[in-house]
């Protein structure tokens, strides 16, 4: 078994081994090869057009991550063509489907990245243009099996010409995948691409006269010679174009069957199954992390009391604040049920047996769907109740003990800048208070407007940072009546912010308040606004972690969801 992914950058350290693997085998596949191909890719990765080309890279790997194969494909968007540069399993792992698996992936990345055509070189098989046996017979293979997907040979140029001092022996062919388009190639555009090969790729070789001269052949209509196709059946794969979804396996013990709270279980298996019915998550199990990452955001005193307070709350019952001790902060009442109002926020976030264990498996989660991505996964979501982006580093409050955005955000900080975007109804308040003197994460909360909404004492668009944080942390709070055309221009606004920060993560607080018909909220968003939401993140093509906070219409909770996600994964990775 086997996974196919894209390596977009080499910060990450799984990513930085991969390469030194991929490396290796491109050494033993391709002695003869110029150097600096693949020993500037790791620079060309981080700088995709350093050649004038964006320089896609994709890895089969096996569950320890072990390189097994890769494939270097070179794109040009403003000409709209993919070029396969090379492609190379390791020699011990021949014959196992990876070859087709992976140019099977690699055509889906052709047409995601609305190209006209995947051209690449393939040498010939014929006696008389290559004196090895043994190379001709591996030449046969590859046409042969190039061939069971129609791709056909480029005739009647001047391409398979020498260059001048060159040999004349085993020179390639260019190919034409028309990515079963049924289209066929127009000279004008064949000119420019041949050129862009030759001049990119081999400018070292090639003079300018042999290009001019290489580029003239080509006249309409452009010939091709037919090669022999079979019918072809794909191998199966594993891809990683779902969402690695990772469910808080506990939360359903944090029941509060009061009335009127709307926090209940119900959300997240609504939530899950929908998106597992259509296909756009794989499930990752939950493993435990230990409490440094919570100790990490948050004060030890409300860790120590929350954990403390639960354990001691009476069977079957919650205790509420209803003392505040603002006016001597410095001597918290002894008794843990008064003391309560000293770490949290409101009146209706309740303590009780099973509120810390809860919230700590919420963290295990959300870490889990975090370390997910630091093993290369795009896109993670962490589907957990009770939420989090309330919970500051003192206090709790708004359904909210632990902030799970928060404790992700500092884990991807000592890899890079990261981002968070919260857009629940509600102010973030958790992750500014957490972040509001750090300059390495940028917090952007869209919201309602703290004059008529919850938490009413934050989220003002003052609000700005202080000290080494002065200037990343953004508020953008909305008047009451708000649809989703209205939303999406102070999202515009939060993406621009996030794309002048340039994080290398993001984190997404996603709040399904801002739906249609939601008790805690007055805003109007249906099912298409929040497909456009996530189309309009997914574009900013960043590592994105979403994490789970609000909503609670239960009627359109997984509606609102799926649409989000797809919206996302449509437009992710698609540049």
């Amino acid at each position: 078994m086997f996974l196919i992914r894209r390596i977009y950058e080499d910060y990450l350290p799984v990513n930085k081994s991969a390469i030194v693997e991929v490396q290796k085998i491109f050494n033993s596949h391709f002695p003869d090869a110029p150097q600096g191909d693949i020993e500037t890719l790791a620079d060309r990765l981080n700088n995709p057009f350093l050649k004038k080309f964006r320089t896609i890279l994709l890895v089969a790997e096996n569950a320890s991550h072990h390189v097994l194969g890769f494939a270097i494909l070179l794109h040009e968007p403003e000409l709209k063509f993919c070029y396969l540069d090379y492609m190379a399993c390791g020699k011990a792992f021949t014959g196992r489907g990876i070859g087709g698996a992976m140019y099977e992936h690699l055509r889906a990345q052709a047409r995601s990245l609305n190209v006209n055509g995947l051209f690449f070189e393939c040498l010939p098989s014929e006696s008389d243009r290559c004196a090895d046996a043994n190379l001709r017979k591996l030449n046969a293979s590859r046409l042969k099996f190039y061939g069971s997907y129609g791709v056909r040979r480029i005739i009647g140029t001047r391409y398979e010409s020498p260059v001048p001092n060159g040999s004349n022996d085993c020179l390639p062919h260019l190919m034409f995948d028309d990515l079963d388009s049924g289209k066929g190639l127009k000279a004008g555009f064949t000119q420019q691409l041949i050129r862009a090969v030759l001049e990119r790729k081999y400018s070292e070789i090639c003079p300018e006269s042999y290009v001019q001269e290489v580029v003239a052949s080509v006249v309409d209509p452009v010939k091709f010679s037919e090669l022999s196709r079979a019918p072809h059946e794909g191998p199966k794969r594993a891809t990683s174009s779902k969402i690695a979804m990772v469910i808080n396996d506990k939360h359903d013990i944090h029941h509060i069957r009061e009335r009127g709270y709307v926090e209940s279980p119900v959300r997240i298996p609504v939530i899950g199954s929908e998106l597992e019915r259509h296909g756009l998550v794989k499930n990752v199990p939950v493993k435990e992390y230990p409490l440094k990452h919570i100790l990490a955001v948050h004060d030890r005193g409300l860790v120590e009391y929350l954990d403390k307070a639960c354990k001691n709350a009476p069977e079957g019952k919650s205790v509420y604040p209803y003392v505040f001790p603002i006016r001597n902060a410095t001597r918290p009442p002894k008794e843990l049920s008064v003391r309560a109002g000293y770490y949290c926020i409101d009146t209706f976030t309740p303590i009780n047996r099973n509120a810390y264990p809860a919230a700590r498996r919420g963290v295990d989660a959300t870490m889990t769907a975090a370390d997910a991505m630091l093993s290369g996964e795009r896109l993670a979501y962490a589907l957990v109740r009770p939420p989090g982006h309330h919970a500051e580093r003192k206090s709790f409050g708004g359904f909210c003990y632990f902030c799970n955005a928060a404790v992700a955000a500092n884990h991807f900080s000592s890899i890079g800048n990261v981002a968070v975007l919260d857009i629940d109804y509600h102010h973030g308040n958790g992750q500014q208070d957490i972040f509001y003197s750090r300059s390495d994460v940028f917090t952007v909360s869209i919201h309602g407007d703290p004059d008529f909404a919850y938490p009413y004492f934050t989220g003002f668009a003052d609000e700005q940072g202080e000290g080494d944080g002065v200037g990343h942390n953004l508020n953008i709070p909305l008047p009451e009546v708000q649809n989703g055309k209205q939303f999406r221009v102070a999202l515009s606004k939060a993406l621009k912010a996030i794309r002048e920060y340039a994080p290398k993560f993001l984190v997404v607080c996603l709040g399904l308040d801002p739906a249609k018909g939601d008790p805690t909220g007055t805003w109007s968003l249906i099912a298409d606004d929040f497909k456009q939401n996530g189309q309009m993140i997914g574009e900013l093509n960043l590592p994105t972690l979403v994490v789970q906070e609000g909503g609670y219409r239960t009627r359109t909770l997984g509606i609102n969801a799926r649409n989000f996600f797809s919206g996302l994964l449509e437009n992710h990775d698609r540049i």
